[in-house]
Formats: C-alpha cells, structure tokens, sequence
C-alpha cells in the first residue's frame, strides 16, 4: 500500500502537475494547495517503505552486514539507500524550503507584482527541477530493487 501512494503521489506528479505548470495552466495557489494535501499520505509512506525495507533486508539471506558488499545484491542494496537519502532529502527540501518560500512570494505579489513575479518564475522553474529529480531518484530505486530481486 506504501508502495501504491508512493508512486501513485509521484504519477500526480509527473502526469498531470508537470504538464500544467509548463504551461501555466494551473495557478501556484491551486499547485500548493494540492501538494500539501498529498505530503502528509507521501511522507507517511516513505517512512513505512523505510522501515519494512530496514526488516526485509535484514532477514534476506544474503544480507552479509553493515557496509559489507560482498554480492551484487549488497551493492543494489547500498545504491538503493544513496537514492532514498536523494528522494527524502529532495522531498523535506520541497515541502519546508521550497514551499514555503513560494507562500511568501505569493504574498509578497500582491504588494510588488512585477518584482514577484519574476521570482515566481524562478521559483516554479526550480521546482520543476526538483520534481523531475525526484522522478528519477524513484526510478532508481525501483531499478535497484529489481536488481535486487534477480539475483
């Protein structure tokens, strides 16, 4: 189910947010609104994928112990830890730098319209960025865990 709303909330993401903010469709407002709907169900989730990827590694028969990479398998493993601190780090950065940095220029629009929205711009382009990043830190880690799952 974790997996679900994980990849279910990057979809959003990816599919139909995307798409809207290139071409300005979808007001920054509505885009912010949407997002802090989602976070509470994303973050809730890569904390649950964390802990049972924790328990099932570690009763994997071929999990050797901590930094030993003896296998393809561990160093999956390793690559696959190195793309979730991306992902999370990526995420806490959207949601308690980005967006509240794009609150304020919100707000800061209605006194100076001109000066916010030139930063509105660059703000929405580096948000961009960051989701496509996040996009594919996720593909990562999806691919490790396929590798993982071969060997």
């Amino acid at each position: 189910l974790a997996t679900v709303i994980w990849l279910g909330g990057l979809a959003v993401l990816v599919l139909i947010a995307l798409p809207a903010l290139r071409q300005q469709t979808l007001e920054n407002n509505q885009w912010l609104m949407l997002q802090q709907r989602l976070a509470p169900w994303i973050n809730g989730s890569l904390v649950f994928l964390l802990i049972t990827g924790f328990v099932q590694m570690t009763t994997n028969e071929q999990y050797s112990g901590f930094l030993v990479f003896d296998s393809v398998w561990a160093w999956a493993m390793m690559f696959k830890h190195v793309a979730y601190v991306g992902l999370a780090a990526v995420t806490i950065y959207i949601q308690w730098g980005l967006h509240p940095e794009m609150e304020r220029v919100a707000l800061l629009a209605e006194k100076r319209p001109k000066l916010a929205a030139a930063e509105q711009g660059a703000l929405q382009k580096r948000e961009i960025q960051l989701l496509w990043l996040n996009s594919g830190l996720a593909a990562l880690i999806l691919l490790f865990t396929a590798m993982m799952t071969a060997v």
